[in-house]
């Protein structure tokens, strides 16, 4: 440790020199930390100018069903075979849902690249920042992928979430029941642990329920026996909304989780730098995710 000298507090004589101050050593700026930072002004740049086109809800398409039964979640069924690009278990739908005050323009570059993979049921949400409660999003969500799955004829979904969208994804999943609708979960600097926020910012309760410790996330720490759904959580080691960064990682014994290492990026970045888009799309697509593989947790990296 780097120690100061000591400065003397003896009064300035009339006409007398003032005495001068130890230079202080200059901070370093970490290179990965700037270019990371200057990516994200660049994305919120843009983001800005493409919110008003994400205010209004997308409209539904006009899905045509295949004759059979309607959906439904089937308990006992057997796990089908691995989804590939261009099989019939790639037009299971995917669900896009965003964070906090943002709206689904967030995703257009990401929803862009599942597109011309081969996804053909893509779907947008959005929900209030009026919206008081997590839990009452998560109840919204449910009643969402119910009718993306009767209009599609799909018995279960993919969900994509940002943020705030990943955790109320969670919530659905974990405390209402929706793993058996939910195949994958991907979640996109997430606070799964809860995060230290900005002091003035607690006073929306939502953002109150995403800190460390409070009843909402300790509810998620509860048991979880029989979780369907398989989660992947892609976390930024430079993610200043995260705090700490290692919060966005799912750590939970009872579920299937793997947690993806992001270099590089910061929060905003996340749902649109091409890299990560490329890995949802390939943990969409993993012959590991699906029902009936045993629980496991691991972690990866994107460069």
């Amino acid at each position: 440790m780097k120690v100061l000298p000591f400065l003397s507090l003896r009064p300035r004589l009339p006409g007398s020199l003032p005495p001068r101050l130890p230079r202080l050593p200059a901070p370093r700026l970490s290179a990965a930390l700037l270019g990371a930072t200057v990516l994200e002004l660049v994305v919120l740049t843009g983001h800005l100018a493409a919110y008003p086109f994400g205010l209004t809800q997308e409209r539904v398409p006009h899905e045509r069903r295949a004759p059979g039964p309607p959906p439904g979640p089937s308990p006992g069924a057997s796990p089908g075979p691995p989804t590939l690009p261009g099989s019939p278990a790639a037009e299971r739908p995917v669900v896009l849902l965003h964070g906090f005050i943002d709206n689904r323009s967030v995703f257009v570059l990401l929803r862009r690249a599942l597109a011309r993979h081969g996804r053909r049921h893509l779907a947008s949400l959005n929900y209030s920042p009026l919206t008081r409660d997590l839990r009452t999003a998560a109840e919204l969500l449910g009643r969402h992928v119910e009718e993306i799955c009767a209009r599609t004829g799909q018995r279960e979904v993919d969900i994509v979430g940002h943020s705030l969208g990943g955790l109320i994804a969670r919530y659905y999943v974990q405390r209402l029941g929706g793993d058996h609708r939910v195949r994958t979960l991907v979640t996109l600097g997430t606070p799964h642990g809860g995060t230290a926020v900005a002091p003035g910012a607690g006073l929306h309760p939502i953002v109150r329920q995403m800190r460390g410790g409070s009843p909402l996330i300790e509810e998620l720490r509860l048991p979880a026996p029989g979780c369907r759904t398989r989660f992947v959580s892609f976390w930024s080691e430079l993610d200043q909304v995260m705090v700490p960064v290692g919060t966005a990682c799912v750590d939970h014994p009872d579920l299937d989780a793997v947690n993806v290492r992001v270099t590089g990026i910061g929060h905003l970045a996340l749902p649109v730098h091409p890299a990560v888009a490329a890995a949802v799309r390939e943990a969409l697509e993993s012959q590991e995710a699906r029902e009936g593989t045993a629980p496991s947790t691991g972690t990866s990296s994107v460069a």
